[in-house]
């Protein structure tokens, strides 16, 4: 049933967001994204600037709703950000307000892009890489080693 409901709601979103369009032909587009991204009120924001942090991400999305998180992802290594971030509203509709009025706009000197964030697949993620070395090494072999030999 809550399914039915949220769908229901998405719907009628689309269709007032077409017709407030005036027909201009994306009113296929807006409901099949609707669909697409059922479950969400969480954001994702590219193209942060790097002196973007947690609270002023939040500041910059608070006039569409009630923001529940704001976060910038930072690198675990250097804790540097990574210019992207991730807001959460608490209802479905400020978070397409605010993808509407934000995508685009520039934020402390960046422009931003602001789309419905996408579930991550399930299952195992691949982390980098796998060969650790190896490479043309100026001694005329490859991989490591005196003269491009490993010691067999």
């Amino acid at each position: 049933m809550a399914f039915c409901n949220r769908f229901g709601s998405l719907l009628r979103h689309s269709i007032s967001q077409s017709s407030a369009s005036k027909g201009q032909g994306g009113s296929m587009g807006a409901l099949l994204n609707s669909i697409r991204y059922m479950s969400s009120s969480r954001l994702f924001v590219g193209g942060l600037s790097y002196g973007t942090d947690d609270q002023s991400l939040k500041d910059a999305f608070a006039s569409f709703g009630d923001v529940i998180e704001a976060r910038v992802i930072t690198d675990r290594d250097t804790g540097r950000s990574r210019g992207f971030g991730f807001v959460n509203f608490d209802s479905e509709e400020c978070a397409s307000s605010a993808v509407s009025a934000m995508d685009g706009q520039e934020l402390n000197g960046r422009n931003i892009r602001v789309s419905f964030a996408k579930d991550r697949a399930p299952g195992p993620r691949g982390g980098g890489g796998g060969y650790g070395g190896g490479g043309y090494s100026g001694d005329g072999g490859y991989g490591g080693g005196v003269g491009g030999r490993d010691g067999y």
